[in-house]
């Protein structure tokens, strides 16, 4: 196979679909060092790109299948862990002194994680993903028909679950569980109702213009 074949046997919006999901596994964790005010709501930054995860691998779901999206959900893990791999080595070299100083002290408090939070982070992707993708398909035995409700169900449970199994695991026995268990979740369901069904509409829309045979719902 030449090529020029090879480059066309992954489907064009897949290959850009993969390409996104492993870019916000990555800037997951950096962005979750922020917490954000959303009227009422408080709620750590990850989350927006963890909503583009869910999104993502829906939409894979409804034009690629089930089968596919836990396969883009497992392959999320090795972004994921060379990143923090990464994340440990540069923080474990020297800094250099001609740092600029604000920086110097706070990019070890950004990205510096304890192995609880690491760990906490780590099953909670594996799990809560792959429960996405279930539910999603589940709602709807594959396909694109109500992608969109399917899509916000499936986050609204597995942010649910991401949040129980991540606070859980990072700060049981550290500190009172209960009201972050609470507002996290509630948060996380607002945000999954009125993020990811746009989100997911509008990534199905470009991975059918981008391939006109995903221009009928697959069945």
């Amino acid at each position: 196979m030449d090529e020029h074949s090879q480059a066309n046997s992954i489907p064009r919006p897949l290959f850009l679909l993969a390409t996104l999901y492993g870019g916000m596994t990555c800037i997951a964790g950096v962005l979750g060092a922020k917490q954000v005010a959303i009227g009422p709501l408080a709620v750590e930054a990850g989350i927006f790109p963890f909503l583009f995860l869910v999104a993502i691998s829906s939409a894979v779901a409804a034009l690629y299948g089930r089968a596919m999206a836990n396969q883009l959900v497992r392959f999320g893990f090795v972004p994921l862990l060379v990143a923090i791999g990464l994340t440990f080595l540069v923080l474990s070299l020297p800094t250099d002194d001609g740092m600029y100083e604000p920086a110097k002290d706070a990019f070890p408090i950004i990205l510096g994680q304890t192995w609880r939070l690491m760990a906490a982070g780590i099953l909670a992707y594996g799990i809560s993903m792959t429960l996405n993708v279930w539910i999603f398909a589940r709602l709807g035995q594959g396909g694109t028909r109500f992608a969109a409700v399917r899509g916000a169900t499936a986050s609204v449970i597995s942010q649910v679950v991401d949040t129980m199994i991540f606070i859980t695991v990072a700060f049981y026995g550290v500190r009172d569980i209960g009201e972050l268990l609470l507002g996290q979740s509630l948060a996380k369901v607002v945000l999954s109702i009125v993020l990811v069904p746009p989100v997911l509409h509008l990534l199905i829309h470009i991975a059918r213009r981008m391939d006109g045979n995903l221009a009928k719902p697959a069945q």
